[in-house]
């Protein structure tokens, strides 16, 4: 039976963008983003994070250190009961300094719906109950080339955002 999600954009979404954000003692997070997922969680939605990491092709820090902020996100977010149910990212970009992910137009760098299509396919989604929140027009963009709804977060509290997102996909 496909279940319902609300998949996350990471950084300018769930947590403050502070430029390449990689360190877990950089791990700020927006107005109402932790309850946000709980929200999703106790609505017995999948909460999901979809990010872009260019950070890592340009050499500022490595997917290891990616993996590290998201297992930092899945402690802070355990301390309240709340959890994500998994996380994409995609490291590459077409002017990587590093040649292992420089890719002209990679599937899965939004606004290309890849990561998306996967965590659907991999997680069992039913697209009509999947909305995609994110902070940019690729995320977007992204989210209408994968055939879900997308909501666009321009700040404020993400739990009311996501709260109003859960009414409409319940209906």
């Amino acid at each position: 039976m496909a279940r319902p999600a609300i998949l996350f954009d990471r950084d300018g979404t769930l947590n403050v963008d502070r430029g390449y954000t990689f360190r877990p003692s950089d791990l700020e997070w927006t107005p109402g983003a932790r309850e946000a997922v709980k929200r999703v969680n106790d609505a017995g939605f999948l909460a999901v994070v979809v990010t872009n990491q260019s950070g890592v092709a340009r050499g500022f820090y490595a997917e290891a250190d990616v993996v590290a902020f998201h297992d930092a996100m899945i402690a802070d977010l355990a301390t309240i009961g709340a959890r994500l149910d998994a996380l994409y990212y995609c490291p590459f970009h077409a002017d990587a300094t590093l040649e292992a992910y420089r890719h002209a137009d990679h599937p899965d760098r939004k606004p290309n719906p890849g990561m998306l299509l996967r965590a659907m396919a991999e997680l069992d989604l039913d697209p009509q109950r999947v909305a995609m929140i994110g902070d940019q027009e690729s995320d977007l963009a992204a989210a209408a080339a994968a055939g879900v709804r997308g909501a666009l977060y321009s700040g404020g509290d993400l739990a009311q955002l996501v709260q109003d997102l859960l009414a409409d996909l319940a209906d």
